[in-house]
């Protein structure tokens, strides 16, 4: 590799104003590595890098020792690959691409081997794909130690798109125009030049080396993984095409021309060895079954009926009406979400479903109203709704009119309140009403009782919780009643009627 003169101005001044003719100053020697030590981010030669760590007393025979040789600054190769100049035949001439340990990508021209171009990342390369001619257009994608894939077009000395991984990448190979990603994790990525990712598959074990198979009497390209399992998966998108076990883990992967053989694969193992396989020539990559990917169906083709006179005529008002109808729409939605609000503010000031809008007290209560009258069941449900915390010392209470209905009880406590049980409570009611009327009965649980020991206190001065107060309508008493039937005008088995007030005759009800 061709020697990188130093660019930096700040380095040739440290061992530059000494020569044969100015002696060194043994007092301020130790102050001009000073400004080196703060920055260390100034690339800096194999000689400065040594002159650093002396001590004073041997810094004046380095310096007197290499005052007279030109300063270099030399790296170290990460990786390489090579670009077409300005053809894409295969036996075109070909420059070598370099990857170098202090974070830049190098163009060699490939007869003098002299740099052609020279760009700049943000980390160390450590894998290299490149695509296009030197001379045309090309573009470069690195994989670096940071974890990110940088992409590089012809003049471009920063990097234009920046692909970040989850996970340190551990191979890199370009199908067609999609970059596939082998990661630490044992998984594959698939990525455009973009940056954006398109699939994801997941390896049975850790990906140690990676590869392109191209078969090219067959246009097919494909991605070849050797895991440490000892297989080497052949993928093509996420679809796998082939598994090759092998005796021993396989380390490196190399397909291509070997001898008179266009489609040799040749493989290293960790012990040593050298496998080589050759594809037969009338040999047919087959997608695995129940590997993920679209399903079959997906590839069939719909029958769609053909327009109709009444389907273009509706896409052609809506092509001119389209304005006015977006407003009809939005204001039929307008009206139906304030309907719907109307529908929630009326469900809550009449307490049909009262449930606690507190999470200190969370309760629901309901009630069912049961018989004809003018005695009726009243069932309350009480139910606590909070996940762990149960419910102590509760009173509820009835609210309602004392001269058409009377209540044995007009409040009582409530037993502990588990959570998600339901507690029935049952009380009844006396209608004293003799013209027909009916009216409501509330019930809830008050926040302030006078009396708390007294019934006759309930009516007075009560405070309701807020949501929890149900409010029922009681039905009109009706002047049927059940009676029993004589024995002797009912078979066996039908042992009730349904008889009206005063009359001889009655329906017969079946059990």
């Amino acid at each position: 590799m061709p020697f990188i003169p130093c660019l930096t101005p700040l380095h040739p001044s440290v061992l530059s104003p000494f020569d044969s003719q100015h002696p060194i100053p043994p007092l301020n020697l130790p102050w001009y590595p000073s400004p080196f030590r703060e920055k260390a981010e100034v690339p800096l030669s194999v000689q400065s890098l040594r002159f650093l760590q002396l001590e004073l007393s041997e810094m004046e025979a380095f310096v007197s020792q290499h005052k007279s040789k030109s300063i270099k600054r030399q790296t170290v190769i990460t990786t390489m690959t090579t670009l077409k100049k300005n053809l894409a035949d295969e036996d075109a001439v070909s420059c070598l691409v370099l990857g170098t340990e202090n974070k830049e990508l190098l163009v060699l021209d490939p007869e003098a081997f002299t740099i052609l171009a020279k760009m700049s990342l943000p980390s160390v390369p450590v894998f290299l794909e490149v695509s296009g001619q030197f001379d045309v257009e090309f573009r470069l994608a690195a994989a670096c130690r940071n974890g990110n894939i940088y992409i590089l077009r012809r003049d471009s000395k920063r990097p234009k798109y920046c692909i970040e991984l989850s996970a340190q990448p551990v191979g890199l190979v370009r199908v067609h125009k999609v970059l596939v990603v082998g990661s630490n994790q044992d998984t594959l990525h698939g990525f455009t030049h973009k940056g954006k990712k398109l699939w994801t598959v997941q390896m049975p074990a850790a990906i140690l080396t990676m590869n392109l198979l191209e078969q090219r009497s067959r246009s097919l390209q494909a991605v070849m993984a050797g895991l440490a399992n000892g297989e080497v998966h052949i993928y093509h998108d996420k679809a796998l095409l082939n598994v090759i076990r092998t005796p021993d883990v396989v380390t490196s992967l190399c397909f291509g021309r070997y001898g008179r053989e266009d489609n040799t694969l040749i493989m290293t193992t960790r012990g040593g060895g050298l496998i080589i396989k050759i594809l037969k020539r009338t040999a047919v990559f087959v997608e695995a079954r129940g590997e993920a990917g679209p399903p079959p169906a997906q590839a069939m083709k719909l029958n769609v009926p053909r327009k109709t006179r009444l389907y273009v005529d509706q896409t052609l008002r809506e092509r001119e009406a389209g304005t006015a109808m977006h407003r009809t729409f939005q204001t039929d939605l307008y009206l139906l979400r304030l309907r719907a609000a109307r529908a929630y503010v009326q469900a809550l000031e009449s307490s049909l479903n009262p449930v606690s809008v507190t999470a200190r007290e969370p309760l629901k209560l309901h009630a069912v109203v049961q018989g004809l009258g003018p005695t009726f069941k009243l069932t309350l449900h009480l139910q606590n709704t909070s996940t762990a915390r149960p419910i102590l010392g509760l009173l509820v209470c009835f609210l309602y009119n004392e001269v058409l209905y009377a209540l044995p009880r007009a409040f009582f406590k409530v037993p502990l309140l588990v959570p998600g049980l339901n507690y029935p409570l049952e009380t009844f009611v006396e209608s004293l009403s003799d013209k027909g009327i009916s009216d409501i009965i509330k019930v809830g649980r008050p926040l302030v009782l006078h009396g708390e020991d007294s019934e006759s206190e309930v009516g007075k001065a009560l405070r309701w919780l807020p949501g929890q107060v149900g409010v029922y309508n009681l039905p009109i008493p009706s002047d049927r009643a059940l009676v029993a039937c004589d024995w002797e005008q009912c078979r066996p088995g039908q042992a009730w009627c349904l008889q009206g007030a005063g009359s001889k005759s009655g329906l017969l009800l079946l059990p």
